[in-house]
């Protein structure tokens, strides 16, 4: 059940759309999520499975197989799915969120009719290539090149950390065709079984586990002009935009991270005996708990507000980063608490809260890390140069 607390931003098709995907995650999710950690992959049948049961692409547009939903559904959804018990499975399901809104954004309606439906119906699996190991959250310096040549460009280049990367059907990619550091950079389309194109075996990562993360090579990888989304040089401010979306989704993961360890945490203290008592009996447990639940509230707080900006097509550039860096603080320090309070079984690989305290540790870096942010923030306030 949502938290009554924030019902004023939502409304009833929030709510049914929430339970659905809580059906979702205990049935298709939960039962097997320790397994798939431990395998570092889940199945791909799931994709299918996700598409059935309503959840892919819940704020597409209906006209490509979207659910024409708003910023709200995508966040009740992390929040369901995050009870799944996996954020490796959730981000993997999850990766069509930052790689099909370029082709959105930039792309002919061939082109959004070509790649967006079968991703959003389970049939293929789509990942965003940006980050190359020179570059990550400097999207200014990437180094990943497309040459005109007749008919077709010549890809070069490499990218690290793509989620999905090993099974992605269609990737997103952002090259450069010019030498000017913004203006330079477009979006292309490159489809599985190009020549040229290949991608390393999954790398092996902290947490998100279960997800498929991969370094992507493209070696003289020719692929057709009308694989170009927009213009060439139009790539920068698609990425800029795009950026907003995946650090909101991030902030929401840190927020439903933090409070699903929170709740796991209560449910064990009252249930875990010490000294003759449940740990719940003792003073500095509930402290602990009432300190944990403020946090919890107060980035959820924020992220609903920044998220309501958004809805309204405010500019949200500031309020975005502050979100994403606040979030990710209060799930590191709610999910290291929650651990605390599990002791030895805290750090067990098998217990949910070790597995949410690894997979938090990335919300600092991951969509621009924490020091990024800083600089937006401070870029936006007018401090310093």
């Amino acid at each position: 059940m949502l938290d009554p607390f924030f019902s004023h931003f939502l409304d009833e098709s929030h709510h049914i759309y929430y339970e659905n995907c809580l059906r979702f995650a205990q049935r298709e999710m939960a039962p097997y999520a320790y397994a798939w950690e431990e395998a570092e992959s889940f199945p791909i049948e799931l994709y299918r499975k996700a598409a059935e049961a309503g959840i892919l692409g819940v704020w597409f547009p209906e006209e490509y197989g979207g659910g024409g939903g708003d910023i709200f559904h995508a966040i009740v959804e992390i929040e369901a799915l995050i009870r799944g018990g996996s954020t490796g499975v959730l981000v993997g399901l999850g990766s069509l969120g930052i790689a099909l809104p370029p082709i959105l954004t930039l792309g002919t309606e061939e082109q959004k009719q070509r790649w967006i439906p079968p991703v959003l119906r389970g049939e293929k699996i789509a990942a965003l290539g940006i980050t190359e190991p020179q570059a990550g959250s400097d999207v200014a310096a990437i180094r990943t090149r497309a040459v005109r040549d007749g008919d077709s460009y010549i890809l070069h280049g490499n990218k690290m950390f793509i989620t999905s990367g090993s099974r992605a059907d269609v990737v997103t990619v952002l090259a450069r065709t010019s030498d000017e550091p913004h203006s330079g950079l477009t979006f292309f389309v490159v489809e599985r079984g190009t020549p040229g194109f290949d991608s390393s075996k999954t790398l092996k990562k902290m947490g998100w586990r279960a997800s498929d993360t991969a370094e992507l090579v493209f070696e003289h990888c020719r692929i057709p002009v009308e694989n170009r989304l927009g213009d060439e040089g139009t790539g920068f401010l698609a990425v800029m935009n795009n950026f907003q979306t995946e650090r909101m989704a991030l902030a929401a993961y840190g927020h439903a991270s933090a409070e699903f360890a929170l709740e796991e945490s209560e449910r064990y203290v009252r249930e875990r005996n010490v000294f003759g008592r449940p740990v719940m009996g003792f003073q500095v447990t509930r402290h602990k708990l009432a300190h944990m639940s403020t946090l919890v509230r107060a980035a959820k707080s924020l992220n609903y507000q920044v998220a309501a900006s958004i809805r309204r097509g405010d500019n949200v550039v500031e309020a975005v980063s502050q979100a994403k860096n606040f979030s990710a603080d209060v799930a590191m320090e709610v999910c290291d608490h929650a651990v605390q309070l599990f002791g030895g079984m805290g750090y067990m690989r098998e217990t949910l809260v070790e597995r949410l305290f690894r997979d938090a540790r990335l919300l600092p870096i991951g969509g621009g890390t924490t020091e990024i942010m800083n600089e937006i923030i401070c870029r936006t306030r007018g401090y310093g140069k």
